[in-house]
Formats: structure tokens, C-alpha cells, sequence
């Protein structure tokens, strides 16, 4: 009996053991497991509503570059199929009307960008169009008969030499990413007749155009263009339709001083639902999108979403034009809405703790929707019956073996009485004890933190951080005063709200008020900047992409639109005085204690290098612990992922020098 008893505590204590193997173990987010990341993107639904096109990028670490490739699924998301694989990529995938036809755009062998077909039945991809300049996007006709094409001029090289310099007289002459703006060539729309191969030009003239739509019988085509006078010196755009034929003359339907976009056709084809900037002014920083109406024949536009006071944008048309889905951007949230077209009357669909990117109409009149939350990156969903069901499942090997951070909203009161949203992300296994903390400032300044997967921030927390996400003023989801309450006076009213968002995490017992820490991008880094001068509580800080001798950069980046209707030109009506309290940064680097490390791009155009560059030599000057890494050939954003891996382990090496939490 005894013995008997032995044996099954034995098999008792094999099975529990079992047990505790057969259990995952999780473990911390690294810097490197960036590379690992893929995102789905342009899901488009087949005509008969059985599948679904998107595109997935990878990394390839090796070769150090991203790749799309055009995937399929079926609408039940249970059969997915890879339609191409090619290291050339392959973007913005259609489906043909009759639905036989996936096609897409590619630069393939070394040539220039075409759209190329494949039938969805098999088989090697066929190139459709030979553009002789630069295509930049195509749209199928109703009938499947043409594609609608939007192509940069062809340069005209004649005579030229290899190594000409670069003739400038453009007012608004720099642009990241593009560069130096000398190029004269403008981007017009075609229509390519696909059995004939024949291209006609549609649109000509001194001006570009986009956001081509075909109006639903095809007969004709709506599009965004801005044709002021000068175009550099204004944000206006407006939106006009044309006959879908050779010779048309297009018809202006807008003449908002502001900026019109994104037309979509109701299903009729009688109105124009699109989105109208809020102000008219020429520099629309602080602006949000408010969804409008507006008769297809012409007429007065109704602004449908103006009294939420909150940005708009992603607008569908339903399958019967009784309302307008759209995405709108809330308090720390991005949620689903419909829109009466009559009347405005607004209807939340789905939201919650998570953000919503994508909305695409199926023909059944449901949606595809992308969702991201913040444990979970972007993945597709089909929205019927008012409930989320998922379809694409690519996010699961990345997140199943690895311990995130939890992530909850909190408000707080800056020393002025304002209250501010955050979001705070404790990392995992949190005890009671006071944390270290980086507050991870959000660029912009117009954009918001919200429930949305953050792979900064998770990788931070990982490290045992606290991290916060400050939704400062001048960021959107509060409406538009709040935005613009910052308007000229920048790193004043924001860091008051960090600081607040700061007190009340020290007065809750949650972070160390020993062990804080700042950093950010672009918009984030030049907060960074403004805070280490005014406030020596930190004790260690990353400045990305950031600037503080505002007065320098005029005529140096790419706000010359910003720099004079915000602030004016330096040399008038003492407008230096704006310029120089702006400035305070740089100005006041000899109050700065605080040992910062400065990143930049060497390409950037939009913050030129020159803004860390300065600072970077202010504090060298000082005798501050400081460091300056430059990414070379990166713009703004840096994309290649050995640079953004990089990036990750240089915040935790940074604030491990100075913050470093218990037990890392």
C-alpha cells in the first residue's frame, strides 16, 4: 500500500513538472526584436467579397531593408496565400473590377515604377503600363476597360549635363526626404486604355494633382489640386471634377482658402463627401479635418463633423450612402464613427482602449478595419454586427514569447489648472517599489499617444522603467483649442504639462522623483530640449531630431510656411523677440545639468541636424556628459532597420548610465 502511495506522489510530481515545461516562458522586449516586427498595410476586399489583398513588410537583416509583398486571404481568415515575392517589393495592390486580375505597382529589374497584373488564378506577373515618368498612383475604372494614372513629367535631359548645380527660385525650397525643391516637373493624371495599351493625357498645366476618384459609373473623375498663384506660399487645396475623357475641362467644386481633401463619391454619384481643413489660413499646423458634403453637379458644402471638434479622417461611404464611417481621433483613442449625411448627427460605432487605422467597405456592408492595442500591433479585423472579428494573424509570432508592459490612462492638473490625459506604462512584474521613469515625449506637435502598440516605449519598460506618454497641449483629440493653444508660445504651456503629468506620478508613490528621465523625437526632442533648460530634475535625457535656436533655423528646414504666419519674418516688427524667447534652449545652455545624448539624421531636412548639432556643442562646451550620433544618409525618420535597432539600445544604454532600475 505504501509503495503504491510512493508511485503515485511520483507521478504526481512527473505531472506537475510536465506541466511547468509545457508553459512558455516569457521574456523582455530587446532593442533587436525590431527586426523581427512586420506590419500589414493596403487591405483591399475582392469584388464578390471572398478575399482579402494586404500587404505584409518584412526585414531582411541581412541585406539591412524592408520588403512588401502582396498577400490573400480568404474572408473567413482561416487560408492565407502569399501572391508575390520578389525582393523588389511590390505596393498599393487592386483588385480588377470583374475580380480575375490582382494588380499592383513595382519597380522591378532596375526599371522605373508600373502597375502589373497577375490572375488571381496562378501565374507570373505580367507588367501592364511602360510610364515614361514617374508614376506615383493608378486607380481601375468601374468597367475595368482603363486605369486612371497619376505620373510625374518626364525630366527632359536633353543637353544636359551629368553634374548640372541645382538652379533654385521656388519659394518654399526644401522638403526632407525629396531635398532641394529645383525640380519643375509637375504630376498630371492619365487614362491608360488596358486592351489597347494606349495612354491620353487628361489634366495639364503648371500644377499638380491627386487623390484621383472615379465617380461610380465612371463617366467621371474627382481629384485634389492647389492652383493658386503660387502654390509655396499656401496650404490651399482644392477639389475638382473632370468628364473621364481626353480635352475635359475640369470643373472647380471648392474654393475653401483653407485646404480640401480625400474626395469620396457617395454611391449615386450626386455628392462628394471629402475633408475641409478647419481654418484658412496659409499655414495649417494646428489645423483638424472636418468631414464635409458637397453636391457632385456643385454647390455649398455642409460641414458635417464640426461641432465634435475633433479630427476626422479614413471617410467610406456605406453601401447605401445612408452614412459616412469615418476613424476620429479622441482623448487617447481612435474609434469608429458614422456620420448622417443630411444632417451630421454622429453615431459611435466601436472604440475602447485601442486605436483604429484602416476602414475599408466590404461589399456585404460590413468593414475591414485595422486595430492595434497596446500589447498587440496592427493586425486586420473584419467589423460586422457591430463586433470585431479578426483575420490576419501575423503579429502572433512576435508578441506569444514576450512579457509587455501594461499600459493605463491617468489625467492630470498643470500648475496653470489645465488637465492633461497620459498614458503610463508599467513595466512587467512591477512591484510596489517607486520606479525609475522615462517621460517619452510624442512628436508634432499636432498628433496624440494613444492606446496604440508603441515598440519604444515597450522596449524602455522592458528595461524596468516607467514610461509616460505626456498628451501635452498643442496635441490633438482635446479639439482644436487645445491644439492651438501653443500657437507661437512653444515650450511654455508643454512643459508645464509634463511637469504636472510628473507631480502627480511622484505624488502617487508610482516613480522616483531621483530617477527621472526625458527624451523624444523631432517635436519630442525639442520639448526634451525645453525642459532640461528650465528643469533640473532630470537626470538624464535623449534629444532626437530636435532644434533650439529657433532663430537660426529660418530659411534652414522645411516650415517656411510655419515660420512666417506663426512667428513672421525675424527682420520685421520685432519679430526677433519671438524668435529669441523661443530659443531659451540654446540660450540658456549654460543652466543645463543635465547629461544629454543628441541623435539626428544626416539627411533631414524637416529638423536639420544643425538643431543637435548646436545643442550638442552648448553642453561639450559646458562640460556636460553629452554625445552626438548622426545616422548618416537618414532623413526625418530613420529607416533602416540596422539604425532603428541602434536607436533602441543607445535610449537604454543612455539612461542605464544614470537611471539604471533594481535588478537590470
Amino acid at each position: 500500500m505504501q509503495c503504491k502511495r510512493s508511485i503515485l506522489f511520483l507521478c504526481s510530481i512527473i505531472a506537475v513538472q510536465l506541466v511547468v515545461v509545457a508553459q512558455p516562458v516569457k521574456r523582455s522586449l530587446r532593442a533587436s526584436d525590431i527586426l523581427r516586427l512586420q506590419s500589414t498595410g493596403d487591405a483591399q476586399i475582392s469584388p464578390d467579397g471572398k478575399w482579402m489583398l494586404y500587404t505584409l513588410t518584412t526585414v531582411d537583416s541581412a541585406k539591412d531593408k524592408r520588403n512588401t509583398d502582396i498577400w490573400m486571404m480568404n474572408w473567413e481568415g482561416t487560408e492565407s496565400v502569399q501572391l508575390t515575392n520578389s525582393p523588389d517589393g511590390e505596393t498599393n495592390p487592386k483588385w480588377s473590377p470583374d475580380g480575375k486580375y490582382i494588380s499592383f505597382m513595382a519597380a522591378r529589374n532596375g526599371g522605373s515604377t508600373q502597375v502589373y497584373i497577375l490572375n488571381r488564378l496562378g501565374g507570373e506577373a505580367i507588367k501592364l503600363t511602360d510610364t515614361k515618368g514617374s508614376l506615383s498612383d493608378y486607380a481601375w475604372s468601374p468597367d475595368g476597360k482603363r486605369l486612371l494614372l497619376a505620373i510625374k513629367d518626364q525630366e527632359d535631359t536633353t543637353g544636359k549635363k551629368k553634374n548640372n548645380p541645382m538652379v533654385i527660385d521656388r519659394y518654399h525650397f526644401k522638403q526632407d526626404v525629396s531635398g532641394y525643391l529645383y525640380d519643375k516637373r509637375k504630376t498630371h493624371l492619365y487614362l491608360f486604355d488596358v486592351a489597347a495599351k494606349r495612354t491620353d493625357t487628361l489634366t495639364r498645366g503648371n500644377y499638380n494633382e491627386g487623390s484621383m476618384q472615379w465617380s461610380p459609373d465612371g463617366a467621371s473623375i474627382a481629384f485634389v489640386s492647389n492652383r493658386t498663384e503660387d502654390p509655396d506660399k499656401n496650404n490651399n487645396n482644392d477639389i475638382f471634377v473632370i468628364a473621364a475623357k481626353p480635352g475635359a475641362e475640369a470643373k472647380q467644386l471648392t474654393n475653401w482658402k483653407g485646404s480640401d481633401g480625400s474626395p469620396q463619391w457617395s454611391p449615386d454619384g450626386k455628392t462628394i463627401a471629402y475633408l475641409r481643413s478647419t481654418s484658412d489660413e496659409n499655414f495649417l499646423m494646428y489645423d483638424q479635418p472636418i468631414l464635409s458634403v458637397i453636391p457632385a453637379a456643385g454647390g455649398e458644402p455642409v460641414l458635417l463633423s464640426k461641432s465634435i471638434d475633433r479630427p476626422v479622417t479614413n471617410i467610406r461611404w456605406n453601401k447605401d450612402g445612408s452614412s459616412i464611417a469615418a476613424l476620429v481621433t479622441d482623448d487617447c483613442e481612435r474609434y469608429i464613427a458614422a456620420f448622417d449625411p443630411k444632417n451630421g448627427k454622429m453615431n459611435k460605432l466601436i472604440g475602447g482602449n485601442r486605436s483604429f487605422n484602416a476602414l475599408e467597405l466590404h461589399p456585404n456592408g460590413s468593414w475591414i478595419t485595422s486595430m492595434t492595442n497596446p500589447q498587440l500591433p496592427s493586425e486586420y479585423y473584419a467589423f460586422e454586427n457591430n463586433n470585431l472579428r479578426r483575420l490576419t494573424k501575423v503579429q502572433d509570432d512576435f508578441v506569444k514569447d514576450l512579457s509587455l508592459a501594461t499600459v493605463e490612462k491617468f489625467v492630470s492638473k498643470s500648475k496653470d489648472g489645465a488637465t492633461v490625459s497620459s498614458l503610463l506604462y508599467l513595466p512587467p512584474n512591477a512591484g510596489k517599489e517607486k520606479l525609475p521613469v522615462i517621460f517619452f515625449i510624442h512628436g508634432g506637435p499636432v498628433g496624440q499617444d494613444d492606446y496604440g502598440f508603441d515598440l519604444t516605449r515597450q522596449t524602455l519598460a522592458a528595461k524596468g522603467y516607467a514610461v509616460v506618454a505626456v498628451n501635452y497641449r498643442g496635441s490633438n483629440g482635446r479639439g482644436i483649442d487645445y491644439s492651438k493653444s501653443i500657437y507661437a508660445d512653444w515650450g511654455n504651456k508643454e512643459v508645464l504639462d509634463i511637469q504636472g503629468a510628473a507631480d502627480h506620478l511622484i505624488s502617487k508613490g508610482i516613480i522616483d522623483a531621483d530617477k527621472m528621465g526625458i527624451a523624444g523625437w523631432s517635436y519630442g526632442g525639442i520639448l526634451t530640449d525645453y525642459m532640461i533648460a528650465k528643469d533640473d530634475r532630470f537626470k538624464a535625457a535623449v534629444s532626437g531630431a530636435g532644434s533650439a535656436l529657433q532663430l537660426s533655423l529660418y530659411g534652414v528646414d522645411q516650415y517656411i510656411l510655419q515660420l512666417d504666419n506663426e512667428l513672421g519674418p525675424p527682420w520685421k516688427d520685432k519679430n526677433y523677440e519671438k524668435y529669441l524667447k523661443l530659443s531659451y534652449p540654446f540660450l540658456n545652455a549654460g543652466k543645463i545639468k543635465t547629461p544629454t545624448l543628441f541623435m539626428t539624421g544626416e539627411k533631414d531636412f524637416n529638423v536639420p541636424a544643425i538643431g543637435s548639432e548646436q545643442m550638442y556643442q552648448a553642453l561639450r562646451s559646458n562640460g556636460i556628459q553629452t554625445e552626438l550620433i548622426i545616422y548618416p544618409g537618414q532623413f526625418h525618420g530613420i529607416t533602416l532597420p540596422s539604425f532603428q535597432a541602434d536607436r533602441l539600445e543607445r535610449y537604454q544604454q543612455w539612461f542605464d548610465k544614470f537611471l539604471k532600475p533594481k535588478g537590470f
